[in-house]
């Protein structure tokens, strides 16, 4: 990924949490309750979490996963970081955490049940390379798990469009001290590929024997789940 990227993203670290709740009225959290769900985490089973940021995914898994099972949080901006560990210790939570880019991951094949990724795929450089490393490292049987912005369609269309144009930029600059950062992000969002058009992106790939796609909160984002073969 660029150094513009991942200075852009150190640069809004310290506020990302703060930021995000208020642009999303909490709901990012309830989405990643959704896609921990609905990516069938099982007690004992062991997790990467890429682009993990502030730990919030890695959080949502471990509670999963239990005591028996182990997760692990990577990024490649160290400090968006920050703050994940403590985040896991003050939720009782052993997680380790780790610098690395999800387009190169430096793990063995083989080595996790589940590998996710919440909005983080869009901003990486190549996003079927980033499919095909995080399904590298799964063992038979598992599961990629993508949480991602979509472009919501209908009624909801016009008032999302003012929202990402005028409300993020505006209320994400104020509070983070960045405008650009929320400009750059809402804009990779809207173009980005979503729903049937993503599932194409994980067809490309040619890692995966089943696809699904799971809309939230109107198309407002998804969860992508690719099974890899057992």
């Amino acid at each position: 990924m660029s150094e513009e990227v991942r200075s852009m993203f150190a640069s809004i670290s310290g506020k990302y949490d703060l930021v995000n709740s208020v642009l999303s009225f909490g709901i990012h959290h309830r989405w990643r309750t959704k896609a921990v769900a609905w990516s069938k985490a099982k007690p004992g089973e062991a997790v990467l979490d890429c682009a993990t940021g502030t730990g919030d995914l890695a959080l949502a898994f471990k509670k999963a996963v239990g005591e028996q099972g182990r997760v692990l949080g990577t990024d490649f901006c160290a400090e968006m970081m920050t703050t994940a560990p403590e985040k896991a210790a003050k939720a009782g939570y052993v997680i380790d955490f780790e610098v690395a880019d999800v387009l190169n991951l430096p793990y063995p094949d083989q080595s996790f049940d589940i590998s996710s990724i919440s909005f983080g795929i869009r901003n990486t450089d190549d996003p079927v390379q980033c499919l095909r490393e995080m399904a590298r490292v799964l063992r038979p049987g598992g599961r990629v798990v993508v949480l991602e912005f979509g472009q919501p369609k209908g009624f909801l269309k016009g008032p999302y469009t003012f929202y990402q144009k005028y409300w993020m930029p505006l209320v994400g600059g104020l509070l983070s001290g960045n405008r650009k950062a929320y400009v750059y992000l809402p804009e990779t969002s809207s173009a980005f590929p979503a729903g049937e058009a993503f599932l194409g992106l994980m067809k490309q790939a040619g890692v995966f024997h089943k696809t699904e796609a799971k809309k939230l909160t109107g198309g407002i984002a998804f969860v992508y789940i690719g099974h890899v073969a057992r």
